[in-house]
């Protein structure tokens, strides 16, 4: 194998903040990365996402005035890597020189080669008064945007620090275990003959002790497991939970992909599910995971804000709608939400959910159940958005619901965690029953 030197990984690395800041998904932005390279570039970009206010706080100090944004960039990340000894990938030497390399061997950084790595050496001399003189700035000690801060503080006055801590963790490796398949325990047996740590998480759960590529996990082609977060599995449950899980229930699945609440539903009852999603392209992910998984799903390419152009006039038993939003709850899987959003983004996602609910809620059969859900820690997106929904249509009555579940994490990663449940990102879930007529 081709040892990848690290100063290709960093300039990589940069181009990604570069187009972050620009306002470009992680996930697309790394897409387009070489595929030798993207490995490494992917968890270094994780790691400056994270380190990302820090790094910006450390550079205002070291210089007033941003250099050109090429060279900040590649300042920024190598500062994101480096100002957390006991957090750092490489030894902060060795970071350094590959940095000032990586700027030496472009075009657009040569000419401020020296500027970085004056910085750099700076910072390597004066670490503690530079990080002491940046403790004081919210964004720098927390590594969200001030706005997400404040708000959390208003909303979640007593676990915004717990939410934000959590965020900042590394997610782990939850998979679901295809029931029709396999059970937990059957599936753990698996993973402990080939010398895989593991521990069951909630119903149909297993956390991995340490992440793997998918096509080095027992069972996943054949579709035995799923990757999917403990907090997300909670959806199928939910919804099904005192219907007939044996009976042919009409299940619409509104916001469908990439498939894996579609799927969970499938494995856990003989529903006729239709799984929407507005874009073709994911469609064919549902498609895709249903096929590995031996499932069968109507998958549409449609808008679910209009279903003139879709619904057939079946009412349905029991609809999900894992609504658009900020993804505010899954930012560790997705450290550059944070640095994506706006503010003024919350409000404008929370009209689109309230049309959704909107619209499908006449779509439902009386007694039936709807299951809103999002992957936000934010109330409008949440508990407010079903508090206006439920005072606004008299036949719909919110059953028991977990509500607003907050990120969190084990304390201690590698160590059997006391709750199994208590590893997941954050979501909301909300169940809503038709009144009968």
């Amino acid at each position: 194998m081709v040892q990848i030197p690290l100063w290709r990984q960093l300039q990589a690395t940069a181009h990604v903040l570069a187009d972050v800041r620009a306002g470009r998904s992680l996930t697309a932005v790394l897409d387009r990365v070489d595929r030798e390279l993207r490995p490494g570039v992917q968890a270094l970009s994780f790691h400056v996402m994270r380190s990302l206010g820090r790094a910006e706080a450390l550079r205002r100090q070291l210089a007033r005035r941003a250099p050109p944004d090429p060279v900040d960039a590649l300042l920024c990340t190598a500062l994101a890597l480096i100002w957390n000894e006991g957090d750092a990938p490489y030894e902060a030497f060795t970071l350094v020189d590959q940095a000032v390399e990586a700027a030496k061997r472009n075009q657009a950084t040569r000419p401020q080669a020296s500027f970085i790595n004056g910085c750099l050496r700076r910072f390597l001399r004066e670490r503690d008064a530079l990080v002491c003189a940046t403790d004081g700035d919210p964004v720098a000690k927390w590594n969200h945007p001030r706005w997400w801060i404040d708000r959390l503080k208003k909303e979640h006055p007593e676990q915004w620090e717990a939410i934000l801590t959590a965020s900042n963790t590394p997610a782990p490796m939850t998979l679901r275990v295809n029931a029709r398949r396999a059970t937990v325990a059957q599936y753990l047996q698996t993973l402990q003959a080939e010398g895989i740590d593991a521990v069951a998480q909630g119903a149909t759960g297993v956390l991995l002790h340490h992440p793997r590529a998918v096509q080095d996990i027992p069972g996943f082609a054949e579709g035995v497991v799923s990757v999917q977060d403990a907090g997300a599995q909670w959806a199928a449950p939910l919804l099904l939970q005192g219907l007939d899980a044996s009976a042919p229930l009409n299940i619409l699945d509104a916001c469908a992909a990439p498939g894996g609440k579609t799927a969970h539903l499938l494995e856990c009852s003989a529903a006729r599910v239709t799984a929407l999603d507005i874009d073709a392209q994911r469609c064919e992910r549902i498609r895709q995971t249903l096929q590995r998984l031996g499932l069968v799903a109507e998958v549409i390419a449609a808008d679910a804000a209009q279903p003139k152009a879709w619904w057939r006039g079946e009412p349905f038993d029991a609809i999900l709608l894992d609504a658009p939003c900020t993804a505010s709850g899954i930012v560790r899987r997705h450290p550059d939400v944070r640095w994506l959003r706006r503010e003024s983004d919350i409000a404008q996602l929370a009209a689109i959910q309230a049309h959704l609910l909107k619209v499908l809620w006449p779509l439902l059969k009386p007694g039936g159940r709807l299951l809103y859900c999002t992957c936000s820690v934010f109330r409008p997106e949440g508990s407010d958005q079903i508090k206006a929904f439920v005072a606004n249509n008299t036949n719909a009555m919110l059953q028991p619901s977990p509500g607003h579940l907050m990120p969190h994490f084990r304390a201690h990663a590698g160590a059997v965690p006391d709750n199994q449940d208590g590893d997941h990102d954050g979501f909301f879930y909300a169940l809503l029953q038709k009144r009968p007529m």
